[in-house]
């Protein structure tokens, strides 16, 4: 009778345990027909290895539901086991599903980017998705994995006893920690606030310390800053929110570039005008919006002639404000010597 009875559980335990193995792999079918389905949607097309991506933090997720079942601590005979087999689920769905949601997040986010390309000439836009989705990206992810590790802690009972007693008496040194971690705590926000206001964003060109360069990296406490002759610059996240700054694509990437040249008094500046209408329509840095001379000073030793020039972005503009530069003064040199920049010396004899 007693070996009939073991005998019935055993099947009953089998017969769960294979209901429940079907039941996961029919789950799992759908899901990885699902995302194989919209993967093939042009309107929800999802990033090459998504499925990949997905698959293992799923296969987790059952096997932790599995080890929680006790139809298998039955079939196994390890019912004097049973809180670690059900701790050792718990802890596995917790990293499984932080894994998964960790992964979704980054699968989102590609597929919002790749709607964007931040090589194009005018990729404000896109810049600005990118630099939000970054930020926000690492600010959710650090978020996800605190929760995680307080609920694994919160799941042991001694633990959680400890955190409490902790937590009722730290009173004081919460205080003194809070005062310790101001400038970390100020950084993150600050990283938050640029996240969300975006006074810089990604590719940007701005002139940090006197020095010109493009937004390369843009963490939660710092933010790198790629040089023109090929060096970093690294500044915390609170200087873009607490010091002035100079953005040169805050709203758009075109920008005007300034020439100047100094002269005699000599200068044929309708000569020098006409010159830098051929100068500018013969290269296709110019984007054909400004090119004027100007005189906008006047001295004793001569005249300061300014050349306005107009790019479609920063590294166009310099390019094209030397080689202005250079064509003018060749165009001096060579058409009116006469005009260069010279000192008079007036001397008088003895009467």
């Amino acid at each position: 009778m007693l070996q009939k009875i073991l005998q019935d559980e055993t099947q009953s335990a089998l017969l769960y345990l294979s209901l429940a193995l079907l039941g996961m792999v029919v789950l799992y079918i759908i899901v990885d027909r699902t995302l194989r389905a919209m993967g093939k949607n042009p309107k929800y097309l999802l990033p090459k290895g998504t499925i990949r991506r997905v698959a293992r933090p799923l296969i987790l997720i059952l096997f932790s539901l599995l080890l929680r079942m006790e139809a298998l601590r039955s079939l196994l005979g390890l019912e004097d086991y049973a809180w670690y087999f059900r701790k050792a689920g718990t802890l596995l769905f917790i990293f499984a599903f932080t894994w998964l949601v960790i992964r979704a997040l980054r699968v989102v986010k590609k597929v919002v980017i790749a709607q964007y390309d931040v090589g194009d000439s005018d990729n404000l836009k896109a810049r600005k998705i990118y630099t939000q989705f970054t930020i926000l990206e690492r600010i959710v992810i650090f978020i996800i994995i605190i929760l995680a590790l307080g609920l694994a802690l919160m799941s042991f009972e001694g633990i959680r006893r400890v955190g409490i007693s902790v937590f009722a008496s730290a009173g004081v040194a919460g205080i003194i920690i809070g005062f310790s971690a101001q400038k970390l705590i100020a950084t993150i926000l600050a990283g938050i606030q640029i996240a969300i206001t975006q006074p810089i964003r990604l590719d940007d060109v701005v002139i940090v310390e006197g020095e010109w360069g493009r937004i390369e990296e843009i963490t939660l406490t710092y933010v790198t800053i790629a040089i023109w002759d090929k060096r970093r610059l690294v500044v915390p996240t609170t200087y873009f929110i607490e010091k002035p700054f100079q953005n040169w694509t805050k709203t758009t990437s075109d920008i005007l570039g300034t020439v100047f040249i100094y002269t005699d008094y000599t200068v044929p500046v309708d000569a020098i005008r006409k010159e830098l209408d051929k100068i500018v329509k013969q290269t296709e840095l110019w984007d054909g919006q400004v090119a004027n001379v100007q005189v906008t000073n006047v001295t004793a030793a001569g005249v300061e002639v300014r050349a306005l020039v107009s790019a479609s972005d920063a590294g166009r503009a310099w390019d094209l404000r030397v080689l202005t530069r250079e064509k003018l003064i060749d165009f001096l040199q060579r058409e009116y010597p006469e005009s260069l920049a010279r000192t008079r010396v007036l001397l008088q004899g003895e009467t």
